[in-house]
């Protein structure tokens, strides 16, 4: 029985339902297809990570979320806080 965990990052827009039952469906589709499996016997996962529970470079991600966010801002010339 294949179990696949697929790890997404969560955002400030949610990941919806329908997106997340194709993710679920194609990954399915896929096992059938490259491994002759059964669609029944594929499990398939989604974790979402707080963007406080990982990081890059030594930064969570929460921070590398802000400091785009500031970028971006500046770069059109607003203000931020």
């Amino acid at each position: 029985m294949p179990l696949v965990t697929i790890t997404l990052a969560r955002r400030a827009t949610p990941t919806s339902t329908e997106k997340k039952a194709e993710l679920i469906a194609g990954v399915t589709d896929l096992l059938v297809e490259t491994l002759d499996k059964r669609a029944e016997d594929v499990v398939v996962l989604i974790e979402e990570l707080d963007p406080d529970n990982w990081g890059q470079g030594g930064v969570t991600a929460s921070e590398i979320r802000r400091r785009r966010i500031a970028a971006t801002a500046e770069h059109h010339g607003e203000k931020t806080s």
